[in-house]
């Protein structure tokens, strides 16, 4: 029987300050030996074949598995090793003997930076549900200046399917500060390339820092997701009394937790 939990993770830890020239540091949170392999200028519509080539054909669980299915449509590879529940920090950049500033004008042809995390391995292969995760990262040129983000974050199954990560919107802390100090005219110009990259701002701006406090009764920590609108603003005293989301008023058609009773009294002894 395999394991249905995701082993990887992965995140930006310097958005504001990546870019073409200057590299981009990304953190990784394993719960098994894994392998970061990162592809710099991949082929837009390549890695979409490579994907339903996944469903199809066969089974991307290794770089190799994704280079083959990309037909080496990249224009520079690097991989770290990375170790179980390490939360390494890896610094990627292009040598500068490849002489690329940019990739192009949008629409573009080609993603910045595609990072693969796979199982060292082979026997956890065989352990795990998920076997890859795959995210497309944007990173800014002198031709495109929208700011450092995750695009997109995939989950390979071992069955073939493939599932796309959503961000989860959470109530913003009224004494909290959003994470990006940028003008309102910055922040405008960042609307307008999205629009250019046909993308929808909700999906890729990054989220400001969040409150941990039920929207409701303003007491409970937040534990549940709504869906479809992935709002999380209820707690377990709450949850039972809304039909719709107290946020957007849209319908909920299903909800989860995001941790158990049990493990949300365990955060608590930790605190204490």
């Amino acid at each position: 029987m395999r394991q249905v939990k995701n082993p990887f993770g992965l995140e930006i830890t310097n958005p504001s300050s990546a870019s073409i020239t200057t590299g981009i540091t990304l953190t990784t949170d394993c719960l098994e030996d894994s392998l970061l392999t990162c592809y710099w200028g991949c082929s837009v519509q390549k890695f979409y074949e490579a994907l339903q080539k996944h469903f199809y054909c066969f089974r991307i669980s290794t770089p190799q598995a994704l280079e083959d299915a990309l037909y080496s449509e990249y224009l520079y590879q690097e991989q770290y090793f990375i170790k179980k529940d390490s939360k390494e920090e890896i610094y990627c950049q292009l040598p500068r003997d490849t002489k690329i500033e940019d990739f192009g004008s949008v629409p573009r042809s080609r993603y910045p930076l595609v990072a693969l995390l796979t199982l060292a391995d082979e026997d956890d292969r065989e352990i795990y549900d998920i076997i890859s995760m795959v995210s497309v990262i944007h990173i800014p040129d002198k031709t495109y200046k929208l700011s450092c983000r995750i695009l997109y974050q995939y989950l390979l199954l071992a069955q073939g399917q493939f599932h796309d990560l959503k961000q989860l919107f959470m109530s913003a802390n009224s004494n909290s500060t959003p994470s990006s100090n940028s003008s309102p005219g910055e922040k405008s110009t960042d609307r307008s390339l999205l629009e250019k990259a046909g993308l929808s701002e909700s999906e890729v701006e990054p989220p400001e820092e969040n409150s941990k406090d039920c929207v409701v009764c303003q007491n409970g920590t937040v534990n549940w997701v709504l869906l479809p609108c992935r709002h999380t603003c209820l707690c377990d005293g709450c949850v039972r009394y809304f039909q719709q989301c107290p946020m957007c008023r849209q319908f909920v058609q299903e909800s989860f937790a995001l941790c158990s009773q049990k493990e949300q009294e365990k955060d608590k002894r930790k605190a204490l």
